[in-house]
């Protein structure tokens, strides 16, 4: 995970789960059925527009709400590669983090960011590259141990290959 590159889609403060992912379709269970209801509540048409490797850019807040898992489930399976965020609801960025969605806080982006840009985003330094401006926007660096379990597609993947090298 240490550079992920794609376009732009900003949103703006307190995007919730319900946003991201409508309560209405939570009796779904196929993650690539949940994967087409990505960020509904805000922009019902983003998953047509979305490329894999596209990066969600918002806010502050970003998650906030309820503790669903199911926001970061839609996301991961509308193939976002990152969501770059001013501020995380924090179960929210738990969730992401425990199903291996790449999450990186940045403050300001959304001033410095525009729909359809391309972005470079360096998890290792921590910092966001607006390819169309060439603006460099540093944001948190996240820790090894959250990389690690990005890294292996998640807290659960993590803990197997773990557990599995003891023995």
């Amino acid at each position: 995970m240490k550079l992920v590159t794609g376009k732009a889609y900003v949103y703006g403060n307190n995007i919730d789960t319900d946003q991201i992912y409508p309560g209405r379709y939570l009796d779904l269970v196929d993650p690539m059925e949940i994967g087409k209801h990505c960020m509904e509540g805000a922009d019902a048409s983003l998953v047509k527009k979305l490329s894999p490797g596209d990066i969600i850019v918002a806010g502050r807040n970003f998650g906030c709400g309820s503790s669903r898992e199911h926001a970061a489930i839609s996301l991961i399976n509308a193939k976002v590669s990152a969501v770059v965020a001013e501020s995380f609801g924090r179960i929210f960025y738990r969730n992401a983090i425990n199903l291996g969605l790449s999450v990186l806080v940045c403050s300001d982006i959304t001033k410095k960011i525009n729909n359809g840009d391309i972005l470079e985003v360096n998890f290792l330094e921590g910092y966001v590259k607006n390819k169309n401006s060439g603006e460099v926007i540093q944001g948190e660096k996240i820790s090894d141990y959250i990389r690690d379990i990005i890294d292996s597609g998640g807290i659960k993947p993590l803990f197997k290959k773990i557990t599995s090298n003891q023995g």
